[in-house]
C-alpha cells in the first residue's frame, strides 16, 4: 500500500515527477501517482482523495498551482507543494503555493525541488 500518493497537475510536469520518485525508491518508500488537474478534473481529484489510503501528500503543479491548495483543503493529511517552472519563471506557481490561507497548510519546497518533497516527506514519516 502506498504510503505517499503524488499527484501531479499535469503530464508536462513528469520530469519533476522523476526527481520525486528516484529518492523514493532509493529509500524504498511506497508511493502511487496520479495526474490530475484541480482545474480540469475536480471530481476526479475528489474521488481520489477519498479513496486514498496515502499518510503524505505530494502535489506538484506550474502557472496557478492551485492543485496542492486545493488538496489540503479537502485533507487533514499533509500536503508538500512543488511548484514548476514555467512562462513566469516559476514565480506564479512559487507564491499560489507559499500564500495558503490560514487553515489550508501547505509545506512548499523550492521551484523544481522534487528532491526535497520526498526528503521532507520521509522525515515526516520517521515521526511515527
Amino acid at each position: 500500500m502506498p504510503v505517499i500518493a503524488i499527484i501531479s497537475g499535469s503530464t508536462s510536469d513528469a520530469h519533476i515527477v522523476e526527481k520525486v520518485t528516484k529518492i523514493l525508491d532509493e529509500h524504498k518508500i511506497p508511493y502511487e501517482h496520479q495526474v490530475i488537474s484541480a482545474h480540469r478534473d475536480p471530481e476526479k481529484l475528489d474521488a481520489y482523495l477519498k479513496k486514498s489510503k496515502a499518510k503524505i501528500f505530494i502535489a506538484v503543479a506550474g502557472m496557478s498551482a492551485a492543485l496542492p491548495g486545493v488538496i489540503a483543503s479537502k485533507t487533514d493529511k499533509p500536503v508538500i507543494g512543488v511548484p514548476v517552472s514555467g512562462k513566469l519563471g516559476g514565480f506564479d506557481a512559487l507564491l499560489s503555493i507559499a500564500q495558503m490561507p490560514k487553515g489550508v497548510p501547505v509545506a512548499c519546497v523550492a521551484l523544481d525541488g522534487g528532491e526535497n518533497a520526498a526528503l521532507l516527506a520521509i522525515r515526516i514519516l520517521s515521526l511515527k
